[in-house]
């Protein structure tokens, strides 16, 4: 069994017991989190398919931890004009552990 969630922009797909890393949601380590905006769920009796959700899916998710990703500079260079600008940035994440997959 697994779904398709869509979660920060990003579309992920997840079974129970996956451990994923979404953007950073507002949410204490420990908390139970419900992800209801589900595109997609196979199961043994079929594959349903949302348009463009699955009505009445949902994917049960605790919270593990929040983190930051690996750092990536920025470097922006102007050739023969003396401009140069180097930047960092790491991006904020939320670890989430999938407990259960709830279809309609």
């Amino acid at each position: 069994m697994y779904a398709v969630v869509r979660t920060g922009g990003k579309q992920l797909r997840v079974s129970p017991g996956d451990v994923v890393n979404v953007e950073k949601l507002s949410v204490e380590p420990g908390a139970t989190v419900e992800l209801t905006d589900v595109l997609m769920v196979s199961t043994d009796q079929g594959t349903t398919v949302g348009t463009p959700t699955v009505e009445g899916a949902a994917v049960i998710c605790t919270a593990v931890r929040d983190g930051k990703g690996k750092k990536i500079t920025i470097y922006k260079y102007k050739r023969r004009k003396g401009f140069s600008k180097k930047q960092g940035h790491r991006q904020p994440f939320t670890t989430l552990s999938v407990t259960e997959i709830r279809v309609g």
